[in-house]
């Protein structure tokens, strides 16, 4: 027992917090990237450098209007990032509801109660003469009873947090909101991504549209004149089979790809909060893919770890399993209660507030858990096992974030040697357009030789498109991964707050 009273005192004085102080991991980056290019004479056309690097608002650095209008618009509007911030707003009242429990809890009550009895039991013990208390009514039996009684009062508890297990609790509480943030703004990096994403593709799909439709005209014309050749007896049906054959291939797709710019439009109008027909009118106006960035910087390894918000939301999430920790052990030390009663009554509701009628009672209340058949050092052991599977997930979620952004470097600069390749092929093949039509004039080769250079030129256009969309869509992929599209000082938490009727 003296044991027990010297650890509360000590406790007391203290006001210590049971359970480990948490300290953020130390976890190891490269020194660099290892896929970062550098620049020389064949190099790719854009490169990216290692060095100070503002990502925020990344889509900036693109030469185009109308993509930063359209990702400004969402960042406002989508209904998903409308829905985390109303996340983070209810994990911060997680808090509050985390710490009133170290605050006293008051609560007050109040009755009234009326007593009616035709045979009063008092005036059986008194002779016959006991009157019952505001009694009335000419009808009414000598010994009937009318009583009356009014009350008032208010009851207070405190559970005094001597071993600190609300104050971790709070922690934890904390420790989850700021997840929460990190949790929205991830979904910010992921939207603007997706918003860019599905322009790139709608603005490489609309110029390969005009690529093709051109590409079918000249099909159309060679096929008509290899028609006109086999009916003269110059070449065969099998001539003429092969070329209808391209030339369809060729219109097949064109409503794939037509299909698909509607989709995007789709998808870039629920991204901003609308109806997928909301953006069809505008975005229908054929605009180039922007201009290629000559170089941007990507910063260091180390700064993912500052910079990618789900690594950043790992790192929040492992400190609230190591202050769920110190809330188990907590379950181990006796809990102090203090308890108050003030109570009021009388018969009359005019006097029920006299101090005459005053009742006061205090007490305080000391409970220890002595056995529980091991429930409370298998909670500790069970909330210790969760900060490990925390403590994995960050690490894991590292790792994730330099493979990620490996990648995308690897792939951005990758795509671009295949971009100059089909490029230095279209400037080839619309050369031998030229050259076949030089030929043609001085009766060297046919007609059909140039529309069929034209068609390979053609050909070569719409591969040279594609993989100028793929260079774009990379270096999107490029700056999600390395976590750009949020801002540090954002009220993200009040963003479109809106008032639902129940």
């Amino acid at each position: 027992m003296k044991r027990i009273v010297l650890l509360t005192s000590a406790a007391l004085l203290a006001g210590c917090e049971v359970g480990p102080d948490y300290h953020a991991p130390d976890v190891k980056t490269p020194a660099q990237f290892q896929e970062l290019p550098s620049k020389s004479a064949d190099a790719p056309l854009s490169v990216p450098q290692a060095g100070e690097a503002d990502l925020s608002q990344w889509w900036m650095q693109i030469d185009d209007p109308e993509l930063q209008k359209l990702i400004g618009a969402a960042l406002k509007s989508n209904l998903d990032l409308q829905a985390a911030a109303s996340r983070v707003r209810e994990a911060r009242q997680q808090e509050v509801i985390a710490g009133a429990s170290a605050l006293p809890q008051v609560s007050a009550n109040g009755s009234t109660v009326q007593i009616h009895s035709n045979s009063n039991p008092l005036a059986a013990l008194g002779g016959g003469s006991a009157q019952g208390g505001a009694s009335s009514g000419a009808s009414q039996s000598p010994n009937s009873l009318n009583a009356h009684f009014y009350s008032l009062g208010f009851d207070a508890t405190w559970e005094i947090d001597i071993f600190g297990g609300v104050r971790r609790s709070v922690e934890a509480a904390q420790a989850n909101t700021e997840a929460a943030v990190w949790q929205m703004r991830d979904g910010e990096v992921s939207l603007t991504a997706e918003v860019a994403n599905d322009y790139m593709a709608l603005r490489a799909a609309q110029q390969r549209v005009a690529v093709l439709q051109a590409e079918y005209r000249s099909a159309n014309d060679v096929l008509k004149l290899t028609a006109a050749r086999a009916h003269a007896g110059f070449v065969t049906q099998l001539d003429v089979n092969q070329q209808k054959s391209e030339t369809e291939t060729t219109a097949a797709q064109i409503p794939t790809l037509e299909a698909d710019i509607r989709a995007r439009q789709h998808a870039i109008a629920v991204l901003l909060g609308q109806q997928p027909e909301a953006m069809t009118a505008e975005l229908d106006q054929v605009a180039p893919l922007p201009p290629i960035l000559q170089t941007f910087p990507v910063g260091l390894p180390s700064d993912l770890l500052r910079r990618r918000p789900d690594v950043r939301e790992a790192e929040r999430k492992l400190a609230a399993a190591s202050a769920e920790i110190g809330v188990a052990v907590a379950d181990l030390y006796p809990k102090f209660n203090l308890l108050g009663l003030l109570s009021m009554g009388g018969p009359q509701i005019a006097n029920v507030l006299s101090t005459n009628h005053l009742t006061e009672a205090g007490a305080g209340q000391i409970t220890w858990s002595i056995f529980n058949g091991g429930e409370i050092h298998a909670n500790i052991r069970a909330k210790t096992e969760e900060e490990r599977q925390a403590l994995y997930a960050y690490q894991s979620a590292v790792l994730k974030a330099v493979k990620d952004a490996e990648d995308a470097l690897v792939r951005y600069e990758k795509e671009q040697h295949r971009f100059l390749a089909l490029q230095s092929a279209a400037q080839t093949a619309q050369s031998s357009v030229a050259l076949a039509k030089q030929q043609y004039r001085v009766g060297l080769v046919t007609y059909v030789n140039v529309l069929t250079s034209e068609q390979q030129y053609r050909q070569a256009q719409d591969q040279m498109l594609q993989s100028r969309q793929a260079l774009s869509q990379d270096l999107i992929s490029l700056y999600k991964a390395l976590g750009g599209g949020w801002l540090e000082n954002a009220p993200s938490d009040e963003r479109n707050e809106k008032t639902l009727s129940p």
